[in-house]
């Protein structure tokens, strides 16, 4: 089977470019399943819920979200009801909605789940995603050997360390958070595909998806600006892995698609 990830969609550009490039990527890729990482959809903050259902009616079998999954109140008061809707699995226990779901990919289940490192994150505090490793994989496992797992954490020694970890136990661990697209994809020697970070899909031609000017007038400033979205060069970025039936990668390749914009945008 071939699960597609869309790295983090961040604003309007990021749904557009989603739009515009699923139907494209199922016919030519043979795609069975899509993941969408969403922390940054609702302008570079978060996930709004009519968001989500549109993403879902696009074709999203699975949305992750991280460090801003609580961002937006319509959405936090619907996150127990949204099943297709991901906040990381560490959260504190009295944290609502679920960080893990089972999801039919073809004729195949599949198990999908969102984890949030532990370093740079100065709102939320996550617990320690290697211990809590062990605990959601005896859980995943009791129902399939295919899990795909989006670790959203900022530095790049933690997503390494939990690379290993998780070598030989998980089909594929995928970096976020960063919005920058690395270009380190690899399968491990245990069957693990892997990448530090899928990037980010909406305007290439920018700061993390944001406008550059006001960004670059935030550091002189101090104050942020929020409002401005950014539409130069949009594209879709992510993966795209290929698992065989065991619950072992047999492929990853990184993806750029870019994405034409209406004149009128």
């Amino acid at each position: 089977m071939k699960i597609l990830y869309a790295a983090e969609l961040v604003g309007k550009a990021g749904l557009f470019c989603f739009k515009k490039t699923i139907p494209y990527l199922r016919e030519t890729k043979a795609i069975d399943f899509v993941i969408a990482g969403c922390d940054s959809a609702y302008n570079g903050n978060g996930l709004s819920y009519n968001q989500a259902m549109y993403l879902r009616k696009l074709g999203a079998g699975a949305l992750t979200t991280g460090d801003c999954s609580f961002y937006k109140k319509d959405l936090t008061e619907k996150f127990d009801k949204t099943s297709f809707v991901l906040r990381p699995a560490n959260l504190p226990h009295g944290a609502v909605g679920r960080g893990y779901n089972f999801y039919r990919a073809g004729s195949q289940k599949i198990a999908v789940a969102a984890l949030m490192g532990q370093f740079g994150f100065n709102r939320v505090h996550a617990e320690n995603p290697l211990a809590f490793l062990d605990r959601l994989l005896e859980t995943l496992h009791k129902e399939t050997p295919i899990v795909i797992l989006d670790f959203h954490a900022v530095t790049s020694a933690e997503k390494r360390i939990l690379f290993n970890a998780a070598c030989g136990r998980v089909s594929a661990v995928i970096g976020s958070h960063t919005r920058v697209q690395t270009a380190d994809e690899e399968i491990l020697a245990g069957g693990t595909a892997v990448i530090t970070d899928a990037g980010r899909s909406g305007s290439f031609y920018s700061v993390g998806g944001s406008e550059i000017k006001s960004r670059i007038e935030e550091y002189i400033s101090g104050i942020p600006d929020w409002t401005k979205e950014a539409w130069d060069r949009c594209e879709l970025q992510g993966v795209v892995i290929e698992i065989d039936n065991a619950g072992r990668a047999l492929s990853i390749e990184r993806i750029r698609v870019p994405v034409a914009v209406p004149e009128q945008i």
